[in-house]
């Protein structure tokens, strides 16, 4: 009797600590979450894993990345069944748990086990409950996980900046551009910032246009070629005489709707070549439309690095662009 209330007053003890101190201070004895850019950790029994469940998972956040020549997921999965989930794997920045229940219900949770962290949870009282909730949430949790790998990317970028300063004396933008990078071509409307890689190059565009307005979306995308095509051919030679950039025409580009710095955009995502050579590789394009200033602003990222997985090369060149902010 006395260890039961010896337990029962210790408990009560630290609960009380705990409620008489902020949450900052809870949140700052976590640990630092860890993990490569784009790897999700799913927790959940090897039965769930090996059957609908499993397959849910990894038709929705396993699916190939729209725009890429070869097929890569959206994030690299590792599967821990639940009796292993302890320690070191509790501190992976991106968690999915799937688990049965008494109830159906889905959540998503910050800095649980360590910062910064998200973690999705899935209960349901049947297999197929726990499909049906993957199904319906699988949107909002890509979303969610890939903005926690866009804020990690930039915090990691944010450590070493480029300190030129001619993208805001010019365009009026604030890009964040890390020292890796170098400028290939800069003049008072027009940049070409590139980083050498292994096997390969990545590189960022940025361009102002005048404004116009759309009454599609066939007629942007049709403006978006158009304008890549002739920025290409002015700017982006290629390695041979008379070759240069241009949009591959053998797939049509992805068309998505987004915002930048709160200015409406469009997205495209999809293949480059060169014109009269063997080259090739992703690109993701973002044509703003600033109101405000009377143009259309124009960033660009494309990588170049064959026989290679570029999907992390892409996202890096999406978070760098989707960071800027107007001046």
């Amino acid at each position: 009797m006395n260890k039961l209330l010896f337990l029962f007053v210790s408990a009560m003890l630290i609960i009380s600590c705990g409620e008489s101190d902020t949450n900052n201070v809870s949140q700052r004895v976590l640990p630092d979450s860890n993990g490569r850019i784009n790897a999700l950790t799913v927790v959940m029994d090897n039965e769930l894993w090996e059957g609908s469940v499993g397959n849910a998972v990894r038709d929705s956040l396993a699916k190939p990345v729209d725009g890429l020549p070869q097929d890569e997921p959206l994030f690299e999965i590792s599967h821990l069944p639940t009796g292993t989930f302890s320690g070191f794997a509790t501190k992976s920045r991106t968690i999915l748990i799937a688990q049965k229940g008494t109830q159906n219900r889905f959540a998503i949770d910050k800095d649980v086990y360590a910062k910064p962290q998200r973690v999705a949870v899935l209960e349901g009282k049947t297999d197929a409950d726990i499909v049906r909730l993957i199904q319906e949430n699988a949107d909002r949790i890509s979303e969610v996980f890939k903005e926690g790998e866009v804020n990690e990317t930039m915090r990691r970028i944010h450590k070493s900046l480029h300190g030129d300063e001619s993208l805001k004396e010019n365009l009026k933008i604030d890009v964040p551009i890390p020292t890796a990078y170098r400028f290939a071509l800069s003049t008072p409307n027009f940049f070409w910032i590139r980083k050498d890689i292994p096997q390969g190059h990545m590189n960022l565009l940025a361009y102002e246009l005048p404004h116009r307005t759309f009454n599609n979306d066939s007629e942007v995308l049709d403006f978006i070629i158009r304008t890549r095509d002739s920025i290409g051919a002015a700017h982006i030679p290629g390695r041979l005489e008379g070759s240069h950039l241009i949009t591959e025409e053998a797939y049509a580009p992805f068309l998505n709707e987004s915002m930048i710095s709160g200015r409406k955009c469009w997205e495209t995502k999809g293949t480059w070549e060169v014109k009269n050579d063997f080259m090739a590789g992703p690109y993701v394009s973002y044509l703003i439309d600033d109101v405000e200033n009377n143009r259309l602003v124009v960033l660009e990222g494309f990588v170049f690095k064959p026989s290679n997985e570029k999907r992390d090369n892409v996202f890096e060149l999406e978070s760098i662009l989707k960071s800027t902010k107007f001046l």
